[in-house]
């Protein structure tokens, strides 16, 4: 129903009257200078230094070196190579997997290394014939990129690979040089044939680049699978405060305003456990049609690359149903505040914690701590998984499942569990109709 002021509009209050308030403007104001300097220290803190902020970064360290040793060596040149790698790796910033081919595509395969680093079989014949004048290529380390972990995380561990590389390069080149007389390489071709010999022994090793794992062409670059997790949380998030307020309207507990029209209907008697009850079987119904329309957008219209279409339904279903079904308990227990608290439980600490656009490994302790229980880097590891690694329960698609079914049971127990508390209290929520 429509309301009017019985006195006029000249003993209406002033908007600037008003704003000459201190205390009018305290709690807003207060509460909204915290709310920017939180999401500014949690959103950037993240992401302005991942380089400094390396830990165990899992890159595959493969040797395949099958020569036999160089004379006067008890090991092969791959052995020390890889041997030279790891002991010259800074603290912990890198975990190097020393692990054989078969294994390799195994982890590539399944997201378990961000990249590889692979010494091939003839690599100890290779460097031989570099100093014997033998050789008519150079010996060629080849680095792995897993572009399906996230084009940053990819590029990190590809940049370590190649440094790694270089290092290495540079290293056999010494003992390359000190190995070989000075007037080694001169031919008759020219006298600076000996030079340009020695300059190719200071470092020898060419360094090859390729995808390891390869991902569709409409895959974002590896960032897919974080769009459309973020698209599962954000459509269960908004919906489930949207069937909150609108519920709250149609039973008359909460004020219901478009534009210059406002109306408040008749207060239905019901109790707040079934009111969350009523809530929960709406979110439930509503997130079958905002994840068949997310589906049908970004897979039937957009064409992204989604080789398990019935798995990514499903899945992201489950996933939209457990955060709606969190936001419900949520604003149930905590009353007004409740959208907030939800905001900062699915969004605000979720997004910088995921793991999907800068890798766990490379942000502060506190967002790895973050990333063990916030719901977004379980979710976003098993769309991912279902995208990328052939929805392969090892690539984090399990632990999807098993997070999704924890925060099912946490959200129906708390929630339920306030309801009935404030129900037994007789803390209802009926409230005096408004007179005409």
């Amino acid at each position: 129903m429509a309301t009017t002021d019985s006195q006029g509009p000249a003993r209406q209050a002033r908007a600037f009257q008003l704003a000459r308030r201190p205390k009018l403007w305290l709690f807003p104001g207060i509460l909204c200078g915290l709310l920017a300097v939180v999401l500014s220290l949690l959103y950037m803190g993240g992401i302005v230094n991942p380089t400094g902020h390396l830990h165990r970064l899992p890159v595959a360290l493969v040797n395949e070196d099958q020569g036999p040793p160089p004379p006067g060596r008890t090991e092969n040149v791959g052995t020390l190579l890889t041997k030279a790698v790891v002991a010259a790796s800074p603290g912990t910033t890198v975990d190097w997997k020393r692990i054989d081919g078969a294994e390799l595509d195994r982890q590539l395969a399944s997201g378990k290394v961000y990249g590889a680093l692979v010494v091939p079989k003839d690599f100890t014949t290779a460097v031989t014939a570099l100093v014997t004048g033998q050789a008519t290529d150079r010996p060629t380390l080849t680095v792995l990129t897993n572009p399906g972990l996230g084009s940053l995380g990819s590029s990190i561990a590809a940049q370590i690979a190649q440094n790694a590389a270089h290092q290495a390069s540079l290293a056999t080149g010494k003992d390359l040089l000190a190995a070989v007389p000075p007037a080694s390489g001169a031919t008759a071709t020219g006298p600076d044939t000996g030079a340009v010999a020695r300059l190719v022994l200071a470092d020898p090793f060419a360094v090859t680049t390729r995808i390891g794992h390869p991902i569709g062409s409409h895959s974002g670059l590896g960032l897919s699978a974080f769009y459309y997790t973020l698209l599962a949380v954000l459509t269960a998030f908004i919906g489930g405060n949207i069937i909150h307020s609108g519920v709250d309207g149609a039973l008359g507990y909460a004020d219901s305003e478009i534009g210059p029209w406002h109306t408040r209907r008749p207060t239905v008697p019901i109790s707040r456990t079934q009111t969350l009850l009523l809530k929960m079987v709406m979110t439930a119904g509503i997130m079958l049609v905002t994840t068949s329309l997310v589906l049908l957008c970004t897979v039937g219209i957009l064409g992204m690359d989604a080789p398990h279409t019935a798995m990514l339904w499903l899945f992201a279903y489950c996933a939209s149903l457990a955060v709606g079904l969190g936001v419900q308990a949520i604003n149930a227990a905590f009353g007004g505040i409740g959208q907030l608290v939800s905001m900062f439980v699915f969004i605000a600490l979720a997004l910088p914690s995921s793991g999907a656009t800068v890798p766990l490994q490379a942000v502060p302790g506190f967002y790895r701590f973050l990333g063990a229980f916030e719901p977004m880097r379980q979710l976003s590891d098993g769309i991912r998984a279902i995208l990328f690694f052939d929805a392969r329960g090892d690539a984090g698609l399990a632990r999807g499942w098993a997070m999704i079914a924890v925060g099912l049971v946490l959200a129906l127990v708390f929630g339920f569990a306030m309801t009935r508390y404030y129900d037994r209290k007789g803390l209802h929520r009926w409230t005096p109709q408004p007179t005409d």
